[in-house]
């Protein structure tokens, strides 16, 4: 059995008997900032099933997915979002907020990227600086498959120095800060881990940096035994008026801007 399966079985088997769970597949930047567990909790509060969230790369999350192992997806990987609904894994695809990534790296900053306003160019002067290290997650997350996407717009077909972590946005700032070396991390999980990461934010503002998150129920057609029910709860949860007014102000009073932008109509 698998670590994801370990999971799944841990987090049903700690269910209460009167209620049947809801599994969130999800995306460790959304834990990683805190968030998760807030609007998990003020969920539960308010009368919701018991929600059991998996956390690891949007590219696993999709696949539990395709699996029938989730209920509900929380995920930022547009692309391989609309293939997971077109293939008929997904309903109810719907936008939910966003951020957007930002590099970062050492403060000695080698390749001098510092204050540029171009994601793509300062990818062309880190791959192009023989000292410089770029921590990749490596794991086919969305920060991951973003982090491909901007290496072939700049023209690259690969990393020269590269250090694939494997891990999530949170470990694998934190490998970066021990190494000195560059990383792509979204800015929510930067923000809350900034001040224990020897690191500074260098590139920040470029449009091609836009990180939208989605929330997506996992279609009953294809997987019957799914919680559908208790999964599209949880996304009116989500949308609803109240925790997007919440989700805007999250983080503001701590790092004098909120960590994600509301973005359900």
């Amino acid at each position: 059995m698998n670590s994801i399966a370990l999971l799944l079985a841990s987090a049903l088997a700690a269910a209460s008997p009167t209620q049947r769970p809801i599994v969130l597949a999800t995306t460790t930047s959304f834990q990683d900032t805190g968030l998760l567990d807030v609007l998990v909790k003020k969920f539960t509060e308010q009368g919701g099933a018991p929600v059991k969230p998996i956390a690891v790369g949007t590219g696993e999350a999709l696949a539990m997915g395709q699996r029938g192992d989730a209920d509900v997806l929380v995920v930022h990987a547009p692309k391989s979002e609309e293939e997971f609904v077109k293939a008929g894994f997904g309903r109810e695809r719907k936008a939910l907020w966003h951020n957007d990534f930002v590099l970062v790296g050492p403060k000695a900053d080698p390749a001098g990227i510092r204050g540029g306003k171009s994601g793509l160019e300062a990818f062309k002067k880190i791959a192009g600086t023989p000292k410089a290290v770029f921590a990749s997650r490596g794991d086919k997350s969305g920060t991951h498959k973003k982090e491909q996407d901007l290496l072939a717009k700049a023209g690259l077909e690969k990393w020269p120095n590269v250090l694939s972590t494997g891990q999530g946005m949170s470990e694998t700032m934190r490998i970066a800060s021990e190494k000195q070396a560059y990383t792509l991390a979204d800015r929510g999980s930067w923000l809350f881990a900034r001040s224990i990461l020897d690191l500074d934010m260098l590139v920040e503002g470029d449009a091609v940096l836009f990180n939208p998150y989605h929330v997506i129920e996992v279609d009953p057609a294809k997987f019957p035994k799914v919680n559908a029910e208790g999964a599209h709860k949880f996304a009116q949860f989500l949308l609803s008026p109240e925790v997007q007014k919440f989700v805007g102000e999250f983080g503001k009073e701590k790092f004098g801007q909120p960590l994600f932008v509301p973005d359900a109509k």
